[in-house]
């Protein structure tokens, strides 16, 4: 497993990138191929990955739907997409999901909020029951009230699936008051280890997380640079029931 904030294949070094470099988030211009391709480098030793900030075609892309871009060069034959915001007619954002298992089902879910443009991109694996494995792919607000009134949202949509896997940039620490509508609705726990993602050239901040249900065993967690993005991405290795995936 993998999450990844992607930052629309921008570069971010130090704090001072978010203004000298502000013209690489509305232009199709700097390192962006590179870094993709250095993400898809990443991405294809795992399968299956979800994306946040991730440009589904605007302007800044150069037109390239970033996920797609990705699928075809890290080798996952499935992959799916959530567009939730256009800035100014140049700038697209979107969460996304690449999976070497093919989904049996895929469903877009817009997130309450003060602004809208988030959402939760949910896939169902195995027989698309309710025992079936559920994953789904979130970025959520930076305000906490916007950000409590997603994860209730979040922990109704997953409170009947036993086998669920969420994970995104949450904006937030596992252990903060807003998260814990999820370990008390859903079988989600929280993360054993604290992994700080952000920002990644000094990473203080553990905003970035895999939660998986009760009954998953992990064998190991860790933070990885996705290129040059202001995010870490985690890195996840888990043992998942072949029953569940049938």
């Amino acid at each position: 497993m993998l999450t990844a904030n992607i930052q629309a294949a921008s570069s971010t070094r130090r704090y001072s990138d978010y203004v000298t470099r502000s013209w690489s988030h509305a232009l199709p211009i700097g390192r962006k191929r590179i870094n993709l391709d250095a993400i898809a480098q990443l991405a294809g030793e795992r399968d299956i990955v979800g994306l946040q900030e991730s440009d589904p075609g605007s302007l800044r892309s150069g037109f390239t739907n970033q996920t797609c871009y990705l699928a075809q060069r890290a080798g996952f034959h499935y992959w799916s997409h959530q567009p939730n915001r256009r800035i100014a007619g140049v700038a697209s954002s979107a969460n996304g999901l690449l999976s070497r298992l093919k989904p049996r089902q895929i469903h877009n879910h817009a997130l309450p909020g003060w602004i809208r443009g988030r959402g939760v991109l949910l896939a169902k694996f195995g027989n698309g029951g309710f025992d079936s494995l559920v994953v789904a792919v979130v970025h959520l607000s930076l305000g906490v009230r916007s950000r409590m009134a997603q994860l209730v949202f979040i922990a109704d949509l997953l409170a009947e699936y036993p086998n669920t896997i969420l994970m995104g940039d949450f904006n937030c620490r596992a252990d903060c008051s807003e998260m814990q509508v999820l370990y008390r609705r859903t079988r989600l726990q929280p993360p054993g280890v604290v992994i700080p993602t952000f920002p990644s050239w000094c990473p203080e901040r553990a905003i970035d997380h895999i939660l998986v249900s009760e009954g998953f065993y992990i064998c190991k967690t860790e933070a990885v640079p996705a290129a040059f993005s202001d995010h870490l991405a985690v890195s996840m290795d888990l043992v998942i029931p072949q029953r569940i995936l049938r």
